[in-house]
């Protein structure tokens, strides 16, 4: 089952949830104290850190080469062609945050992709030369 949920739902969900609450994306949420200041991140700049870690995760499951895999593959081209049409056609979505998370679904699709046809192609060479 863990294969198969795309991960990048998560965060698409989260700023979808923060959006249509009238939350404000460029609030600061907290600062972190540095040597020449301080790094104050709003409600986007997690989402799109919490979007990096999922996407991170999407990468390293996207090695299999099974059917879970290809389902996983085709759910995350859904949740990108979603979260498009969100950027383009709903005011709230129309962020830079929100454009960032649209982009890393393009990635982990592509990615997703890319990556299966190539474990694909070396299983089939492997399996070829005995």
């Amino acid at each position: 089952m863990f294969n198969v949920f795309p991960m990048m739902i998560i965060p698409v969900a989260a700023y979808a949830v923060a959006a249509f609450m009238g939350v404000d994306m460029s609030a600061g949420v907290f600062a972190v104290p540095m040597v020449n200041g301080s790094l104050e991140l709003s409600v986007g700049d997690i989402l799109i850190i919490l979007g990096m870690l999922m996407l991170f995760v999407e990468l390293i499951k996207s090695a299999g080469s099974g059917t879970a895999t290809i389902v996983n593959h085709g759910l995350s081209m859904l949740i990108f062609v979603i979260a498009m049409a969100l950027f383009l056609l709903m005011g709230q979505f129309g962020t830079a945050a929100f454009f960032l998370i649209t982009l890393m679904t393009l990635m982990d699709t592509v990615a997703g992709f890319v990556v299966t046809i190539v474990a694909a192609r070396r299983d089939l060479a492997v399996g070829g030369e005995a």
